[in-house]
């Protein structure tokens, strides 16, 4: 089973996959954990680019495939081969991302679909927890911005409403948490959504 946390910048993403991994491997499953961009050596290379503030020249065209890179690495290096191993892999970011940050806050549209489509290798997340925040409070609570944290207050409304527009579409896969709780009612709300969704598998 692939679980994916996605959201805004400072939604609390990793507060929530510690919380879950625990909370699972506590039940006595057998859980892996992994970061988009990184987890592999090459990985983590290319997510040094795409965070490094200095990179300004950076296309939205090589951001897309930047990212699209680490991705198919991580796949190909240690998904397939932990989703065989263990009851439950918690992927921190998948291509919901993709698709929300270069698709649409970026603009690049429906050619972001079409490639994630086809590099994401027949992976797909079983549940998705996306946390949702006002824009202002999730940047309010990073202290140093990377590059795509220090984009503009509408690139990141764009992707609240990516988000938004994604989850409508995908409702039985994309279930929403109110990331502007404080984390113990987070924690609960994500814990009663983990549950019914094992029970249900």
């Amino acid at each position: 089973m692939l679980i994916t946390v996605e959201g805004i910048e400072g939604s609390g993403k990793s507060s929530i996959i510690d919380f879950v991994e625990k909370f699972l491997k506590q039940r006595g499953f057998k859980v892996a954990v992994f970061r988009e961009p990184g987890s592999t050596r090459i990985g983590e290379k290319i997510r040094s680019i795409l965070l490094d503030r200095d990179n300004k020249e950076l296309s939205p065209y090589t951001e897309l495939l930047l990212y699209l890179a680490a991705r198919t690495q991580l796949i190909e290096e240690k998904l397939k081969k932990a989703l065989k191993e263990h009851d439950v892999v918690i992927c921190d970011r998948f291509f919901d991302s993709t698709i929300v940050y270069q698709g649409y806050a970026l603009g690049l549209g429906r050619i972001v679909q079409r490639a994630v489509k086809m590099f994401s290798l027949g992976i797909k997340p079983d549940l998705t927890i996306l946390l949702d925040t006002k824009v202002e409070n999730g940047l309010k609570r990073i202290k140093r911005k990377d590059r795509i944290e220090s984009r503009s207050l509408a690139f990141h409304r764009r992707l609240k409403r990516g988000y938004r527009l994604l989850a409508k579409e995908n409702p039985q896969r994309i279930h929403v948490i109110n990331a502007d709780k404080k984390l113990f009612y987070m924690f609960r709300d994500v814990e009663r959504l983990i549950e019914k969704y094992v029970k249900r598998k």
